[in-house]
């Protein structure tokens, strides 16, 4: 049964990176990958694991599967906040302050802006809010759509770099944290300089690509455009700031911080609306919460739903985790981490670094845990749907598989590299391990 597991996700992979080709939107081969995934489970009575400090066999399907729903609605959850928060804050031209704090029409000096913004938001507010929040204030800032493409892939991997060095910044290395593998100071103390490094390398090369020569098409500004909120922009982005403080002090997973900040800005939102119109106007007046929550992209939630739970059902039979411990045997483990870092484009991180958790019997702050958080978290960027970043930018801009591949990949492995090259020589020189 696991060779028709592997099958089945493999075809499905396939049909998600021809999506073009096949004219069929990404989303229907995900979710039609996870059903018959889990069907073929549930069907044949496929033996289910959790991975605990190794495989533990489950008795009953129905926990690991409500499980892995629980795990996965988690980010969901959290991922259809963060998106109506940056539509209310754009309902009200919020991000048209940014655009006029930019000037810049120079190509390459807004994508060292960006670049930068996306390494330090990602680190504050975690990758994946960060990327939904530049490329709203982008799509301010860039009228072509095929400028916005290469911005958007620069974005994704700048974002990446920036939550690998941070507790908070990235799913993975939140779950290293909380696992009691890396305190906080010893992971940005290992983890700055080589996620600086992987951000800065492919930067620096795209400036010398023809698509970031010249200057920007700026978007024309609209009659009809709503005069820019910055209140309603600080706002916005302090209450997204909030959620990781609110899970500091809590201890409660980030989607239940992300919900009451959607209710404060929600709340400011509507008495803000009230206040624009009178008594005769009520009839025809629109909440801009509902309006926000009607333009979500619910393609991206769904597509998200299908891939990580597709990815969990192979975790579920403990196929990750037992491909993991045979290439381990083979391999010493910092090759192994590395590996792990081209996994993470194919396969979803946070099942990986489950694995690894399991397989590596390492005390706390052991370099190993420091590479497995940077590999993770930053190995994903090669692929557009091998992070969260990549899935949500993927959604947004309408981003091709192959247009990535072809033009993003191979600078985000350079800037893999780079990194992975310079986290050894930091551990070597400064901390002789």
């Amino acid at each position: 049964m696991e060779i028709a597991l592997l099958i089945i996700f493999v075809l499905g992979y396939v049909s998600i990176t021809l999506e073009h080709t096949f004219k069929i939107d990404k989303l229907i081969p995900a979710l039609v990958m996870m059903a018959l995934l889990w069907a073929v489970i549930a069907l044949f009575h496929v033996p289910v694991y959790e991975i605990i400090e190794g495989l533990v066999p489950v008795e009953h399907f129905d926990e690991v599967l409500l499980h892995h729903l629980g795990k996965t609605a988690e980010i969901l959850v959290f991922l259809m906040g963060a998106m109506t928060i940056v539509e209310i804050t754009d309902h009200f031209n919020g991000f048209g302050a940014i655009k006029q704090f930019v000037k810049t029409k120079n190509k390459k000096v807004l994508l060292w802006i960006v670049g930068i913004l996306a390494f330090v938001l990602s680190a504050i507010i975690d990758n994946l809010t960060a990327t939904i929040v530049l490329i709203t204030i982008l799509k301010k800032l860039v009228d072509k759509q095929e400028d916005r493409l290469w911005f958007a892939g620069l974005i994704v991997i700048g974002a990446n770099a920036g939550g690998a060095w941070s507790p908070i910044g990235d799913v993975t290395t939140t779950m290293l944290w909380i696992g009691n593998k890396v305190s906080a100071g010893r992971l940005v103390e290992f983890i700055f300089f080589p996620s600086l490094i992987c951000m800065v390398v492919p930067t620096f090369i795209a400036t010398l690509l023809p698509p970031f020569k010249g200057e920007l098409s700026v978007p024309e500004s609209d009659a009809d455009e709503k005069p820019a909120s910055l209140g309603m922009l600080l706002l916005g982005l302090g209450m997204i700031v909030f959620v990781p403080v609110f899970k500091t002090l809590t201890h409660l997973p980030p989607y239940i911080g992300m919900m009451l900040s959607l209710a404060v800005v929600a709340t400011v939102a509507e008495i803000k609306s009230a206040r624009a119109f009178t008594m005769a106007d009520a009839a025809h007046h629109h909440s801009p919460l509902h309006t926000s929550l009607a333009r979500i992209e619910m393609p991206s939630i769904l597509f998200f739903l299908g891939i990580l739970m597709a990815v969990a059902a192979l975790e579920s039979v403990g196929m990750i985790f037992e491909l993991g411990e045979s290439v381990r045997a083979a391999i010493p483990d910092d090759i192994f981490v590395i590996l792990m870092g081209f996994g993470s484009a194919v396969i979803d991180n946070v099942p990986l670094v489950a694995a690894s958790m399991g397989m590596f019997q390492l005390p706390l702050d052991h370099h190993i845990w420091h590479f497995i958080a940077f590999s993770a978290g930053t190995g994903g960027s090669m692929l557009i749907i091998g992070s969260a970043a990549g899935v949500v930018a993927m959604g947004m801009e309408r981003i091709d598989f192959m247009w990535y591949l072809k033009n993003i990949a191979w600078l985000a492995l350079v800037g893999f590299a780079a990194g992975c090259a310079s986290f050894m020589l930091l551990v070597q020189v400064l901390h002789g391990v």
